[in-house]
């Protein structure tokens, strides 16, 4: 099917068209056009004035929503999540797996892996991200101490055998011992290795971007705090100029200010936002488990029984407006941190994260008030509101 959303505008982290068209061929996108340029009839049109079109979010850093878990070991549910995430504005995700006690998580592993060899409808799973368990037990969070380990090098290899060339992005805390050796290895192997969950001091955390860290898990969580005198990963990560730092933009996890900080310490074409979103995700006052601990909803943020804070229940459209709200950044740059930014991150920038000609159709599309309308994941209505539902009921 071919056809022609006209009217909107049109914005990604490169392009801002105040009124312009997309066109899209079965799963791709065929041409962007300003409304004043002439075009043939040879589509169906779709009227989309007033609206926003915007990539499809990409969320690197989720372990569900909807009620569904990603660390699981029923390839159905993470194929429910993606039949649910698209309602969010999400078009494709990676699959967060943490750790298990006494061993890693093998089983979690090849779910994941069997999701992504045979994906479904709805938002694509692009590769595994692995919190863990290569965590310091100090700056553990949410992560019970049975389900660390040490990094090991034979293990290494037992990872990236069991992922079967699909681990996009691991999180290690590189003061580990052995931390060095398995981050060179990751690295080599092509998978973005990111610091996180840490107790690294600022000269760790350097040598540990030396090494091939290109990526931070949630700044200012599970990490040292930037001090003046004990500055920590974040001014590591400032003073880079290609590692990109990660954000839960609920106000819970990080207030609004600091939000706002941090995008100014490292540019908004470095700050990625990720929900770190759990099962409850999209739920009200949800009580949910999460790798087999529960956890309630309370003023917003996921809390375990003990009352220790964990991932979030945000939604990327939510954290879309959050940021655009809280902070000072434009809608453009705001776009480009839930797309282009994550994109880079996943290993998937050549095809999507972009409105551009030869990448993926997948379209986000809200009105003025940020409000999303319809989802389109490679060309496929994956989610729309009612009177959305009937204008792309032709296709």
């Amino acid at each position: 099917m071919r056809f022609r959303l006209c009217g909107a505008r049109l914005i990604d982290a490169a392009m801002d068209i105040a009124r312009g068209s997309i066109i899209v061929d079965r799963e791709r996108i065929e041409a962007i056009e300003y409304e004043d340029e002439t075009t043939d009839d040879q589509y169906t049109i779709i009227d989309a004035s007033d609206m926003i079109i915007m990539p499809g979010f990409i969320d690197v850093h989720t372990h569900g929503g909807g009620g569904y878990n990603l660390h699981t070991t029923r390839v159905e549910e993470i194929r429910a999540f993606a039949r649910w995430v698209p309602e969010t504005g999400v078009t494709s995700f990676l699959i967060a797996v943490v750790g298990v006690p006494g061993s890693i998580p093998q089983q979690q592993l090849e779910t994941a892996v069997a999701a992504l060899t045979k994906p479904g409808a709805g938002a694509e799973p692009l590769g595994i991200h692995l919190e863990g368990p290569y965590i310091n037990v100090a700056r553990r969070g949410a992560h019970p101490p049975a389900w660390l380990r040490m990094p090991e090098a034979s293990e290494t290899e037992t990872l990236l055998a069991l992922t079967a060339g699909y681990l996009r992005l691991i999180t290690i805390a590189p003061e580990l011992p052995g931390a060095e050796a398995m981050i060179r290895r990751l690295v080599e192997a092509g998978v973005t290795v990111s610091m996180g969950h840490t107790d690294a001091t600022y000269e760790q955390a350097k040598e540990a971007i030396a090494q091939g860290v290109t990526h931070v898990t949630h700044c200012f969580n599970a990490m040292r705090p930037l001090l003046h005198r004990a500055p920590g990963p974040l001014a590591a990560l400032a003073e880079s100029n290609w590692v990109s730092g990660e954000l839960i933009a609920d106000g819970v996890h990080v207030e609004a200010p600091a939000m706002n900080a941090l995008i100014k310490m490292l540019g908004p074409e470095h700050t990625i936002v990720i929900t770190d979103a759990l099962a409850g995700a999209g739920l009200a006052d949800a009580t949910f488990d999460f790798a087999g601990q529960p956890a309630h909803v309370i003023h917003g943020a996921a809390h375990l029984d003990d009352g220790t804070i964990t991932g979030s229940v945000l939604t990327m459209d939510q954290a879309l407006r959050n940021i655009v709200q809280m902070t000072d950044v434009s809608l453009q740059q705001a776009v480009g941190m839930l797309t282009a930014n994550p994109a880079r991150s996943a290993q998937v920038a050549r095809r999507k994260g972009r409105l551009e000609v030869g990448y993926d159709a997948d379209i986000a599309i809200f009105d003025r008030s940020l409000n999303l309308q319809a989802t389109l994941c490679c060309g496929e209505v994956a989610f729309a509101t009612d009177e959305w539902r009937e204008r792309l009921s032709s296709l």
